[in-house]
């Protein structure tokens, strides 16, 4: 009988996509699938190192199995971002542990599987991609029947002091546009509704060559990009995160074109503090950013707008942290992502004396997420009585009874539906502004 395998997932989109990746990989080289930790041969952890927090999650997570699995010991592995920084050092956190599979491995991982099941002990690789890679996933093999993620860029050169990206993940790497246009045209076919194009920093792409942009115009091989993506009829495409820095103003003019490209867009801040800004070695100041959002406001569309924060960044003063709720106040944003800082070993900011206390983390952090919500409340309440499209993706946690999905500006909505409505695009006209939803009534479905 084949081994089953569990994969388990931690973080971004990008994980995501590695995880269906994998999954696609282990089911060629004959293994099966779990949809239980409790039933499988093989439980693989695909970790997050973003923060520290993600980081020792799946530790905990494994000890959880262990308990569960009196009596049945599991090979365990660990893969993803975790895996490329700790290394061997996880055999000795973690004596459970088998595998250790790096952000690289993603397509060796059924040979490392297989050694371990016979019994070679630890094993461990961290080595580059072997190259000829394939990166897409078929449409049987993805965690939604409806929204796709479809890698355009791996990895980052920014070397942000505070980020371990460019060393979990590695420097920048694009695919060929060619390749991921084909991707989209068969999820297309399969009835794919939406998808995301994703990267680190998607407005770095830069393929080798120009394969599947011939013809096309545009500012940077990004806005070329999305209009090329936008030709293939695919009915929604979203795409993050975006770097500010980078960020160009053909990619307001290409949204404006073509409807199918949607309004909103992911341009993380981090602090409003240029003080802070230099120490983060983000490249731009809060004046820089003001000019994109601007930029964004005055595009045809009514384009959202979320982003990220660090508060409590090594050196961050009162005054620094007076600097970003001012910012923020400015913007205006639909939607943002708060962090307290957390040190990252082995990058440039883990060097700075970690001087701003755990509590007046935790208090910033409180105040600017009132701040927002205050502000956030206000833009959700403008919907009231608008009508938007909707892709139902599945139930509500909140309301079995009642369907969820994600408008083209990328807000949750949740109204009264059955299960017919799975996978298509109804107008809901919205009756009720919540903290971090809408909520309202399908006037029309197909």
């Amino acid at each position: 009988m084949n081994a089953s395998v569990y994969l388990e997932t931690f973080g971004c989109q990008m994980n995501v996509a590695d995880s269906e990746r994998a999954n696609v990989r282990l089911q060629a080289a004959g293994y099966e699938l779990s949809s239980s930790a409790e039933a499988a041969d093989v439980i693989i952890f695909n970790t997050c190192s973003v923060r520290e927090r993600a980081a020792h999650k799946v530790f905990t997570r494994i000890g959880e199995v262990r308990r569960q699995r009196i009596g049945r010991e599991p090979i365990v592995g660990v893969m993803g971002c975790v895996a490329q920084l700790e290394g061997g050092s996880i055999f000795d956190a973690s004596p459970s542990v088998s595998v250790v599979a790096g952000t690289r491995a993603t397509d060796r991982l059924p040979e490392l599987i297989s050694r371990a099941l016979k019994g070679e002990g630890r094993v461990i690789d961290l080595e580059e991609r072997a190259g000829g890679e394939v990166w897409d996933v078929p449409a049987t093999a993805r965690t939604s029947k409806y929204v796709a993620f479809v890698p355009i860029i791996e990895g980052c050169n920014k070397f942000c002091t505070y980020c371990i990206v460019p060393y979990s993940r590695g420097r920048e790497k694009s695919r060929e546009a060619s390749d991921i246009i084909a991707e989209i045209n068969e999820l297309r076919r399969h009835g794919y509704r939406e998808i995301h194009l994703i990267g680190q920093n998607v407005n770095s792409y830069r393929p080798k060559t120009d394969s599947g942009l011939e013809g096309i115009k545009g500012a940077t091989p990004f806005c070329r990009l999305l209009r090329a993506v936008a030709a293939t009829g695919m009915e929604r495409l979203k795409f993050t995160t975006s770097f500010p820095r980078d960020f160009h103003p053909d990619i307001l003019a290409a949204i404006d074109e073509h409807e199918n490209l949607c309004e909103w867009i992911h341009l993380p801040v981090q602090s409003g503090s240029d003080r802070v800004l230099r120490a983060m070695r983000r490249g731009h100041t809060a004046s820089d950013y003001l000019k994109r959002i601007d930029a964004i406001r005055r595009a045809r569309r009514n384009i959202s707008v979320t982003s990220d924060i660090i508060v409590g960044f090594p050196g961050e003063t009162a005054a620094d942290f007076r600097e970003t709720l001012k910012l923020v106040e400015e913007v205006g944003y639909d939607g943002l992502y708060i962090f307290k800082y957390s040190e990252r070993p082995d990058t440039p900011a883990a060097s700075l004396l970690d001087d701003v206390t755990r509590e007046e983390k935790s208090a910033r952090f409180m105040e600017l997420e009132t701040t927002q919500r205050n502000f956030q409340k206000k833009i959700y309440e403008r919907y009231v009585g608008r009508e938007l499209r909707v892709l139902v993706e599945g139930a509500s946690s909140k309301s079995p009874s009642d369907k969820t999905g994600h408008s083209t500006c990328h807000k949750v909505v949740n109204f009264p539906g059955d299960g017919s409505m799975l996978g298509q695009v109804v107008n809901v006209r919205i009756t009720v502004a919540k903290q971090n939803s809408l909520y309202g009534e399908v006037i029309s479905a197909p």
